[in-house]
């Protein structure tokens, strides 16, 4: 099957292909009312789920105090949230049809960035003990609840310190595929 890329087609788990959202970042700029964001709403796609975030117009205070902001922040966005909810579920419905992937929500206000509904993916694994071992001394440590919530924080920490590479290694991914879509057909 094309775009299987190794994810388990055929087997237990057996997942089916999901159509491709190359241009949902564009389908989104189209969809989107004008009124609702400063500026291009960032829209990210994995194969499971699309999360559009936008910048709202900040609260302006008359005040520095950074609990003050954040609150005037926190309370812009749930104004929008609560504003614009009819009209975001209608939105990622269409979404959802066209992609086959779940459409999540967020808004940025100032220095505020929440995110409304994002899906949360159980992940299986199997870890060896020297693995088990760094969970469980996070979770002993109470950087996480549980192994699941010390696995997250791992690849949180990955993610936040190897931008670079993982860009790169994203980017070979995408020739590799440019390269397998122009063999020949087996």
């Amino acid at each position: 099957m094309a775009g299987a890329r190794g994810r388990g087609f055929g087997r237990w788990g057996e997942r089916e292909p999901v159509p491709p959202a190359d241009d949902a970042p564009a389908w989104f700029a189209g969809r989107l009312p004008d009124t609702w964001f400063t500026g291009a709403a960032t829209v990210t796609v994995d194969r499971d789920e699309i999360v559009v975030v936008g910048t709202i117009p900040a609260a302006e205070l008359e005040t520095d105090d950074p609990a003050a902001v954040a609150a005037a922040e926190s309370g812009r966005i749930r104004r929008f949230r609560e504003q614009t909810r009819d009209a975001r579920i209608a939105i990622a419905q269409e979404a959802e049809r066209r992609y086959g992937r779940k459409v999540a929500w967020g808004a940025t206000a100032g220095g505020t960035t929440e995110l409304f509904t994002t899906l949360s993916v159980p992940v299986m694994t199997r870890l060896r003990q020297p693995e088990r071992q760094v969970l469980d001394t996070l979770v002993d440590a109470g950087v996480a609840r549980s192994r699941s919530d010390a696995l997250a924080w791992c690849v949180r920490l990955v993610g936040d310190n190897a931008q670079p590479w993982l860009a790169r290694l994203r980017e070979a991914l995408e020739k590799v595929e440019q390269v397998r879509a122009e063999g020949p057909e087996l």
